[in-house]
């Protein structure tokens, strides 16, 4: 029972919580490595990581039915009938209030409301949203752009719009690659794998990915050349970074058009060694060129 309550907690997924550490990351210069509480940040992850884990078990619940039908979803415990729909609502409640009161715990105020919004949000999406096609790929990107808004309430950062619309778009880009892979599956079994799926199909979604990679990718750029961003870092020269940003992106493209396996982001980041490496690469750049002034 254990181990399938940790499934449906999915912690493979909480890859996609690094998102809340975006607003830090980019306001390292201005607080320093000293200047930052740890308990606050290692808390706020965990915090919102127990309730994406919460709204996880609320769509293998009320998804079972489709999950069933699934290759591979329909070993997940609740759609094998390991775990009751009983159990499985009340972890549900367990995992939402218990990450809720952590994150209200380190900023008892504002972030009342980006938690309840990302709740609401996820019922809406649960129960209708995710049945209307592309407003659903949207949906989950404000989610992300919504970890981005817990990160800098928790911290006590302000939010730029460049990094809001480059994870918006990101975000985008990858829920698009999820549902290219619902469609190959549609079309190789037969079976609907999500009710809003025959409203896809490969080419829309291999035209939807080049164009919002390409804006991904303009945004980005946009953003390293941005006069408030040089003044911020102090360097004109971010946009070298763009290069690794592109290299990601490409080898993104290449995992969905050739290799055709970009169903779960999270194990793609996990597994994707040239992902790893490109990610690393940007990081080094980035640092090398605000910190040391390269």
């Amino acid at each position: 029972m254990l181990r399938d309550l940790v499934k449906i907690a999915r912690p493979h997924q909480w890859t996609k919580n690094l998102f809340i550490f975006v607003p830090l990351f980019f306001a390292f210069n201005i607080y320093g490595i000293w200047g930052i509480d740890y308990h606050v940040a290692v808390g706020a992850f965990v915090g919102f990581s127990l309730v994406c884990s919460g709204v996880y078990c609320l769509n293998d619940i009320v998804d079972r039915d489709y999950d069933r039908l699934h290759p591979t979803k329909q070993n997940r415990p609740i759609a094998s009938g390991r775990v009751s729909v009983v159990v499985g609502f009340i972890f549900m409640c367990i995992l939402m209030l218990g990450g809720g009161a952590l994150l209200m715990s380190l900023s008892p105020h504002g972030v009342f409301i980006p938690i309840i919004l990302y709740v609401i949000i996820n019922i809406l999406y649960s129960f209708w949203l995710k049945n209307i096609a592309i407003i659903d790929v949207f949906v989950i990107a404000c989610g992300f752009v919504l970890r981005l808004w817990i990160g800098a309430i928790c911290f006590d950062i302000s939010l730029s719009h460049w990094i809001v619309v480059v994870t918006f778009l990101l975000a985008l880009f990858l829920a698009l690659a999820k549902r290219r892979d619902d469609c190959i599956l549609l079309e190789r079994s037969g079976h609907k794998m999500r009710q809003n799926i025959e409203s896809y199909n490969r080419v829309f979604l291999d035209v939807a990915m080049s164009v919002s990679a390409s804006i991904v990718m303009v945004a980005y750029i946009f953003y390293s050349i941005d006069e408030e961003v040089i003044q911020r870092f102090g360097t004109d020269k971010l946009y070298f970074t763009s290069i690794f940003v592109l290299l990601g992106i490409f080898r993104y493209l290449q995992i969905t058009f050739v290799y055709k396996r970009s169903s779960s982001p999270s194990k793609i980041l996990l597994k994707d060694r040239f992902l790893q490496m490109s990610i690393l690469a940007w990081l080094i750049c980035f640092v090398g060129l605000v910190y040391f002034k390269a």
